[in-house]
């Protein structure tokens, strides 16, 4: 198990993660900007395998080899198959939002991300729960120990700061042994360029009314750049 060292109280600037020098240690990821096309275009092809394109060179693809039988199998489930544990350490049964619009983020109080992320997820709330979008975040302090708070802390400080209005779970692992189920079962709808590892903070899945994943994004996309997704999948 590795030791854990007292969080720092300053935030730690994203740009010491994601950059294009080596890791000093086998715990940081490098992360490219790619955006994965799994979704809203192409979802019915996802037996076959999927593709990264890099924004950078759109001509440039990586592509995946097709789903093993266990993720065939975990392609049959949906979010809706998952219980969880809110905020306040109640079951919350996700088949509550068959029908709606999901986004689900794994949030963290300290990162140099924080503020513009809970910030415009705020205003996407705000503009399309209405039309039956939900916001699921999932504190996780495996990034930089930058989740050290509890519950109720955390709680107070999205809903204050931020004044959050959408659900917040409880404390996960989103990576390694202790990965809670419903973060196996989105890496395994959706797998990254890491094998599958979330990466950072922030790192967002769009889910459609089915329970289906069909997006996923790094932790640099900024929630106002899926708008468009959002509101496509709102009007299917």
């Amino acid at each position: 198990m590795v030791s854990m060292t007292t969080p720092s109280s300053s935030y730690t600037p994203f740009s010491t993660v994601f950059n294009t020098s080596r890791p000093n240690s086998s715990s940081t990821f490098l992360v490219p900007s790619f955006k994965f096309s799994t979704g809203i275009s192409n979802f019915a092809n996802l037996s076959n395998g999927f593709s990264l394109k890099s924004p950078i060179n759109p001509g440039f693809l990586f592509k995946s080899r097709p789903f093993t039988v266990q993720a065939r199998a975990a392609a049959e489930k949906t979010v809706h198959d998952f219980t969880v544990k809110d905020i306040d350490g109640k079951d919350v049964a996700l088949n509550k939002f068959k029908g709606k619009v999901m986004l689900i983020v794994n949030v963290a109080s300290r990162c140099g991300l924080t503020s513009s992320n809970y910030s415009e997820l705020s205003h996407l709330y705000e503009k399309y729960k209405s039309q039956g979008f939900e916001i699921l975040a999932f504190p996780c302090n495996q990034f930089g120990f930058q989740e050290p708070g509890s519950n109720s802390e955390i709680k107070q400080f999205a809903c204050t700061r931020f004044k959050a209005e959408f659900p917040i779970f409880d404390k996960v692992d989103v990576n390694g042994p202790s990965t809670a189920p419903i973060y196996e079962f989105l890496k395994s709808n959706a797998g990254g360029f890491l094998g599958g590892l979330i990466k950072w903070n922030f790192e967002k899945f769009l889910i459609d009314k089915k329970g289906k994943v069909v997006e996923r994004y790094p932790p640099t996309t900024s929630p106002f750049q899926i708008e468009k997704d959002i509101q496509k999948l709102l009007a299917a």
